[in-house]
């Protein structure tokens, strides 16, 4: 199995924090998010590398903060090629960038740079393994109007194969949310450039997870304890409120 990190974008709602920092390298708790997510990427048994795609702009702290990694994890940065919020690929853009370029293959663990949560990854890459497809991490918000407008928003069955999903709905149908989290078997990546080439949007992951739906079964798994999505300042500002008090 390999992973690659979606670190690409230019996380402008975190202005002025990240006009020169990749969102990623920003400390909670006093650890870069990024280190967080690595941590948890290198538990999972059987894991071979990790793929970090990311912009021209942020390509040598990347590169610098790979170079000074101590994990037994091999590591690769990949610029791909872009220079502000305007030209940028979108999520699942850099998502076959990194596919093609770094020749991956073998199943994929996929995550978002930006989400803090504190459950292992081991339970859900042995699930996504079990079920042969494509595995996505929600986590239960309880109340479904939390998600309005904010969030991919997904229903399952009671066996957690997933029905619908939605990016950031107005009217939420589940509580369950997308944590930017995948799991997709090495016979799926090759979908990934079916739907580029069909000039699908871009910028959300789940718009991906909707595309696969017609196509393959899905599997849902919720992950438990904590979780922050740091997509502002508000969200940052929490989740370092939050950690510091574990601390």
């Amino acid at each position: 199995m390999r992973s690659v990190i979606l670190a690409a974008g230019y996380a402008t709602r975190l202005y002025p924090l990240t006009v020169d920092k990749p969102k990623c390298l920003l400390t909670v708790g006093g650890r870069t998010i990024l280190d967080s997510i690595a941590d948890k990427i290198a538990g999972v048994p059987g894991m071979k590398d990790l793929t970090i795609v990311t912009n021209s702009r942020f390509y040598a702290q990347l590169s610098d903060w790979a170079r000074s990694n101590s994990r037994r994890l091999p590591i690769r940065v990949l610029d791909d090629g872009t220079t502000s919020n305007d030209n940028r690929l979108g999520a699942i853009g850099d998502l076959g960038f990194a596919v093609r370029q770094a020749g991956i293959t073998e199943d994929l663990l996929v995550l978002a740079s930006d989400n803090l949560f504190e459950q292992g990854l081991a339970d859900f890459c042995a699930a996504g393994a079990r079920h042969g497809g494509a595995c996505v991490g929600v986590y239960d918000i309880r109340d479904r109007s939390l998600a309005a407008g904010k969030y991919g928003v997904l229903e399952t069955d009671a066996q957690g194969i997933v029905l619908s999903m939605e990016e950031k709905p107005q009217e939420p149908r589940s509580s369950l949310i997308g944590m930017g989290v995948y799991y997709y078997s090495g016979r799926i990546l090759p979908m990934i450039s079916d739907y580029l080439s069909e000039k699908n949007a871009q910028d959300a992951p789940g718009h991906f997870v909707r595309w696969l739906l017609g196509r393959e079964k899905i599997r849902a798994f919720t992950f438990g304890g904590m979780w922050y999505d740091i997509g502002d300042l508000k969200a940052l500002e929490e989740a370092n409120r939050c950690y510091q008090h574990r601390v």
